[in-house]
């Protein structure tokens, strides 16, 4: 699995940490930080709350080219 660069950069653009995030979807900051060192394949769940907590699309995240 690739590295998940585009939640990271959306993430920074809202300026949140890995913690806050996770806060904000109801898992542990490892967990975030899985995912984006593409370590870790999140629900579609899980997807759709980072990106309402990230103000992206499913598309914008998790698609990949």
């Amino acid at each position: 699995m690739p590295k998940n660069l585009k939640l990271k950069a959306a993430r920074a653009e809202k300026d949140m940490t890995q913690a806050a995030l996770a806060a904000a979807v109801g898992v542990s900051r490892q967990t975030i930080n899985a995912i984006e060192k593409g370590e870790y394949n999140p629900t579609i769940r899980l997807c759709l709350g980072i990106c309402k907590a990230l103000d992206k699309t499913l598309d914008d995240l998790f698609w990949e080219e």
